[in-house]
C-alpha cells in the first residue's frame, strides 16, 4: 500500500494547501504517542496498569525515543467497542498523534479495524483480535502481546501431558477474547485426547455468578478460566464460596489470576496454574529492573497489562532507533518493525509476516513469596507462534476461533 501524502495530511485536519514544510517541520517536532485504554469499569484494573507502565518507561528516558521528544497522549473507551472507535478517531484527528499503543480489548481492536486501515494508523496493538494479524491482516497493526488464544494452546498441552487432565470446563466472558481463548484451548485439548463437557460464556459485567456455579460439571477434571480485567478474581471468590475448591482444578488463561487482581487474592489463589506471555517474577534484565521499579512505585506487581505497555514500548523504540527517529515514514516505519528482534521484559520478541509476536509463553502457578501472591514460572515453551504447531496455511484454511467454532464434540447436557 503506497504513502498517499494528501490523504495522510487531511486525516491530520491540516490543509494540504497550507504551505507548511510538512515533513520537515514534522521531523523536528515531538512525537505525538496516543494511549488508548480502559480507565472505568470492568477492564479497569489492567488499563490503568497500561498507562502507569507506559509512563515509567517513557519516564526512564527522559520522555525521549530515537533523539525526538514523546507526547503521550491518552484515550479511555470505557471497554466499549464503539466507544473505542470513537477515541481512537479523536486522538487522530484531534490530538494529531503519529502512532497509538492499544487498544486494549479484542472487541475494542475489531470496532475500530476499519477505521486503523483508513487512517493508517501506526499501531502496536495490545488486544488479542486474532484475524487481524491472520485470515484479514492489518498492513498497520503489529502486536508484540499475543492473540486470544496464543497462550491457551500450549496450556491445553500442559493440562493433557503433564497435569494429566482429560474432561474439561471452559468458562470465560462472553467476549470475543473470551470466545477465541476458549477455542484455541479447546482445540488443541480434544486433538491431543481430551473432552470438553461444558462451556459457558457469563455477560462480562453479569453481578453475580451463582447462576453458573450451580450448573457446574464437577465430574470434569479441571476448570479453564478465560476471565479479564477483575472477573477471575469475582469467579474464584464465588467458587470458593460454594464449596467447590477441590471438586476440579481450576486453570486460568492469560488474564484470569494477572498479578493486578491478585493482590486483592487471599489462600484461595495458592496452586492455581495459568499461562501467559509474562510473569513479574521472569528473571531477565530487562524484566529485574521493570518489575522492581513498579512495585517500588505503585507497591504492587505489574502483570500482563503493565507488561503490555512497556513490551510495546521498547518495539516502538526499537522501531524508531532502526528508522533514525523518522515515524512520518509509515512504509518504513511497518518494514522496520516487522523485521526487529528486541529484548523485553517478557523476552525476546519477533514478528512473524502477519505482525503478530513469536516469543514465550509460561506455564506459571501461584504461590506465597515475601508475604505477597505471585505467579512462578514453572515451564517455559520457547518460541511459541500464534498457529502452535499447526502449519499457517492449514490453519487459515479454518474460520476464525470463535463462541462456537471449533464445535465441541464431547458436551454433555
Amino acid at each position: 500500500m503506497a504513502f498517499n501524502r494528501r490523504r495522510f495530511v487531511q486525516a491530520l485536519g491540516i490543509s494540504a494547501f497550507s504551505g507548511i514544510p510538512f515533513q520537515s517541520k514534522a521531523q523536528t517536532g515531538p512525537i505525538r504517542l496516543g494511549l488508548m485504554t480502559v480507565k472505568t469499569g470492568p477492564l479497569a484494573s489492567g488499563g490503568i496498569d497500561m498507562e502507569r507502565a507506559l509512563v515509567m518507561y517513557l519516564k526512564e528516558r527522559n520522555n525521549t525515543l530515537a533523539g525526538r521528544k514523546v507526547e503521550l497522549l491518552v484515550g479511555d473507551s470505557g471497554g466499549v467497542p464503539a466507544q473505542a472507535r470513537t477515541k481512537v478517531q479523536e486522538l487522530v484527528e484531534r490530538e494529531k498523534i503519529h502512532v497509538m499503543i492499544g487498544p486494549l480489548a479484542t472487541g475494542e481492536a475489531l470496532a475500530a479495524d476499519d477505521y486503523i486501515r483508513q487512517a493508517q494508523l501506526l499501531t502496536l496493538s495490545v488486544a488479542a483480535a486474532e484475524d487481524m494479524t491472520q485470515r484479514n491482516p492489518n498492513p498497520w497493526f503489529t502486536r508484540g502481546t499475543s492473540t486470544s488464544s496464543q497462550c491457551a494452546h500450549p496450556l491445553a498441552d500442559y493440562c493433557y501431558k503433564t497435569l494429566k487432565m482429560r474432561r474439561m470446563v471452559l468458562i470465560a466472558d462472553d467476549i470475543p477474547y473470551g470466545h477465541e481463548m476458549c477455542a484455541g484451548f479447546q482445540r488443541v485439548f480434544e486433538d491431543l485426547g481430551g473432552k470438553i463437557v461444558q462451556k459457558m460464556f457469563p455477560p462480562l459485567t453479569v453481578p453475580d455468578y451463582g447462576t453458573y456455579l450451580a450448573q457446574l460439571k464437577t465430574s470434569a477434571d479441571g476448570l479453564f478460566l478465560g476471565f479479564a480485567g477483575s472477573n477471575g478474581f469475582r469467579y474464584l471468590r464465588q467458587f470458593n464460596e460454594y464449596g467447590l475448591r477441590g471438586k476440579l482444578t481450576p486453570v486460568g488463561g492469560m488474564t484470569a489470576l494477572d498479578e493486578a487482581v491478585l493482590r486483592n487474592m487471599g489462600d484461595e489463589a495458592l496452586g492455581i496454574v495459568t499461562s501467559c506471555w509474562y510473569s513479574a517474577e521472569l528473571d531477565n534484565p530487562v524484566n529485574r529492573k521493570f518489575a522492581a521499579e513498579f512495585r517500588k512505585e505503585w507497591k504492587y506487581d505489574p502483570g500482563f497489562y503493565a507488561a503490555a505497555t512497556y513490551t510495546e514500548a521498547a518495539v516502538l523504540e526499537a522501531t524508531l532507533g532502526a528508522i533514525r527517529g523518522n515515524i512520518e515514514d509509515k512504509q518504513a516505519f511497518m518494514k522496520a518493525v516487522r523485521g526487529i528482534k528486541v529484548d523485553t521484559c517478557r523476552g525476546p520478541v519477533q514478528f512473524d509476516a502477519y505482525g503478530n509476536v513469536v516469543g514465550n509463553v509460561y506455564i506459571r502457578k501461584v504461590e506465597r513469596k515475601d508475604g505477597r501472591l505471585v505467579n512462578r514460572v514453572i515451564h517455559t515453551y520457547p518460541d511459541v507462534s500464534q498457529f502452535w504447531t499447526y502449519k499457517p496455511e492449514e490453519f487459515l484454511k479454518n474460520p476464525v476461533y470463535s463462541r462456537d467454532w471449533p464445535p465441541a464434540k464431547y458436551l454433555e447436557q
